[in-house]
């Protein structure tokens, strides 16, 4: 079945038979039903680019064909010099919309509109840019105009759903508008991540999962689809998947700085095995230290020294040694023994981790802040518009806000899991913008 596509596949984009909506369907329906076809696609695109003269009508099916490769300035190229018809000024849109230029973008929809393009699928095109440009109110004034049966289909009910967030509506109706559009269509890869992308805000890894699988099987797909895609297997420890999600942006993008870097962290992170029972055993350990020394039945004479020397638990007294407490006013052997015993006893010696001081973290000062610096402290992280991996590892420390941020270090977050260099820089560079920093910067 695989050989019929990819024969089919080579005939559509380098013959000179009819090319339209048609024809871009079947591209997309063979490229969706088996990745591998990409490559027949792109080698048949590299081909079609070697010839050497090329009529406007071909240079319609190649504009078009670069559009679907992701390759947006080199397909506006070719399409202006094509043959000017429906479809290129549609696809001249689009690939325009893609490079955010959104008033070129309105200007070839109304252009493609004139020359008979479909009005409803037009104006669908037209509601995104003016969406992207700003302009969402303009935006839903385009969407209420339409009607009939326009008003079920996926893309309609996408827009609708993307629109109604730009403008800050209710989040419920813009989950249920995405519900509804995948209900239409389950391979519109638009309401499928933008599905996936509520249920990841939510902590609904397991669906949003699914939900990134079934938009990342469409084509062309979104690279935001995946990226998080592919943080998603990182997190369960997918690493050669997330590497697949990775190369797939890396094969219409190759110098794309984040899948790059996301890629080399996937492949070093294969080789990192997670022991459970070491981090148990790390757990009751943590759970032993903390217990307060006042549990034991101590002399008073040991209980009033070890209180004023700050002593408050077992693993204080671990990081304690003999010499220090010897040297504490009061404190002689016969106290020593009692201290050596109680910790005995729990499996622990006194001045162990004596060479581990723990620095305390420092009470993060408001007094001498103004009214705007303390709001700006209590702003919850979701404020800096991090990315999926930054926001998780933000979640994994208990952050909520931007002052409970700025209390940690660089290698505070960098030993959370799956937070490297790149999501470290990413912070900093947002806490910049708010004129902020990372204790210790």
């Amino acid at each position: 079945m695989s050989q019929v596509l990819d024969v089919d596949l080579k005939q559509i984009v380098l013959s000179n038979s009819s090319f339209g909506p048609n024809e871009i369907k079947q591209i997309i329906k063979s490229i969706s039903a088996d990745y591998s076809n990409f490559k027949l696609f792109r080698d048949s695109v590299a081909e079609m680019e070697q010839q050497e003269s090329r009529t406007p009508a071909a240079s319609v099916r190649l504009g078009v064909c670069q559009y679907l490769q992701g390759r947006y300035s080199a397909a506006v190229q070719t399409l202006r010099n094509a043959d000017g018809g429906a479809l290129t000024h549609f696809y001249l849109g689009k690939a325009l919309l893609a490079l955010d230029k959104y008033s070129e973008a309105l200007t070839a929809y109304e252009s493609s509109e004139r020359a008979g393009y479909n009005r409803d699928e037009v104006a669908l095109a037209k509601a995104e840019a003016l969406r992207y440009s700003g302009k969402p109110s303009e935006a839903l004034q385009i969407l209420d105009n339409l009607s009939g049966a326009i008003e079920q289909t996926a893309e309609y009910l996408y827009q609708r759903s993307a629109t109604v967030s730009a403008l800050g509506g209710n989040p419920t109706e813009v989950v249920a508008l995405l519900e509804r559009a995948v209900e239409a269509d389950n391979t519109h890869s638009g309401s499928l991540f933008g599905l996936a992308m509520e249920n990841d805000r939510h902590g609904n890894d397991d669906y949003a999962r699914q939900l990134y699988e079934r938009a990342a099987a469409q084509f062309p797909t979104h690279v935001g689809t995946l990226l998080n895609l592919g943080l998603l297997y990182e997190d369960i420890e997918h690493f050669e998947r997330s590497k697949i999600c990775y190369q797939r942006i890396l094969d219409t993008y190759p110098d794309h700085p984040r899948a790059r870097l996301y890629y080399k962290d996937a492949d070093a992170s294969r080789d990192m095995y997670y022991d459970e029972e070491a981090r148990r055993r790390q757990d009751r350990l943590a759970q032993i230290l903390s217990v307060p020394v006042s549990d034991f039945e101590l002399s008073v004479r040991s209980r009033n020294c070890l209180q004023k020397m700050g002593v408050m638990t077992l693993g204080d007294l671990t990081e304690t040694t003999e010499q220090e407490l010897l040297a504490s006013k009061n404190f002689g052997e016969t106290s020593l023994v009692e201290i050596r015993d109680m910790l005995t006893s729990k499996g622990l010696e006194l001045g162990q981790f004596a060479t581990k001081w723990r620095e305390e973290e420092p009470v993060f000062e408001t007094g001498p802040l103004s009214d705007d610096e303390r709001v700006l402290l209590d702003r919850p992280i979701s404020d800096l518009n991090l990315s999926v991996r930054a926001r998780k590892c933000m979640v994994r420390l208990g952050l909520s806000t931007i002052g409970e941020l700025v209390r940690r270090t660089g290698d505070d977050l960098l030993e959370c899991k799956n937070f490297g260099v790149t999501s470290l820089n990413e912070v900093r560079e947002k806490l910049t913008q708010a004129n902020l920093k990372l204790r210790g910067d």
